[in-house]
Formats: C-alpha cells, structure tokens, sequence
C-alpha cells in the first residue's frame, strides 16, 4: 500500500476586511464602523484593512473598562 504524506502550511490573516472585523469582534457588520473605535490601515488605495492586534487591544480594555465609547469613536472621527 502506498504512503503520502501531506504538508499544509496555514497563514493567519493580520489584517480584516470589514466584514471579517465585524466577525471577529462579535460585532454586526451594519454596526462596526460606528461602534468600533479601531481605525483602518489604508494598506492601498481603497483599501481599509483592521489589524487584528488592534481589535484585540480594544477588546481587552473593553473587558478592563478602559475602553472609548461609542460617542468617544463618533467625536474622533470629527477630528
């Protein structure tokens, strides 16, 4: 009987598109840019990405209560 062996190499994505931010924060994805203070990498053109090791240090401090709130992220984005 004949042996093969398989190699898979798994890269994990940094950085989200919005909608896999939404789903990686538990968030709506109609809800995330208004509730999320985290701002995007414009990595291209066009292209806003969220790094996931932001999304975690909102998170984090979320569960700490240190995190900005929803009106903090809305004044932000005034600036």
């Amino acid at each position: 009987m004949a042996n093969a062996t398989l190699n898979l190499s798994v890269v994990e994505k940094r950085s989200l598109k919005q909608a896999e931010a939404a789903s990686y924060s538990g968030l709506p994805a109609k809800h995330f840019k208004t509730t999320c203070p985290v701002q995007p990498v414009e990595m291209r053109p066009g292209v806003l990405l969220w790094d996931k090791r932001d999304l975690d240090r909102w998170i984090d401090a979320m569960k700490e209560g240190d995190a900005p709130t929803e009106r903090d992220a809305i004044l932000a984005r005034l600036k």
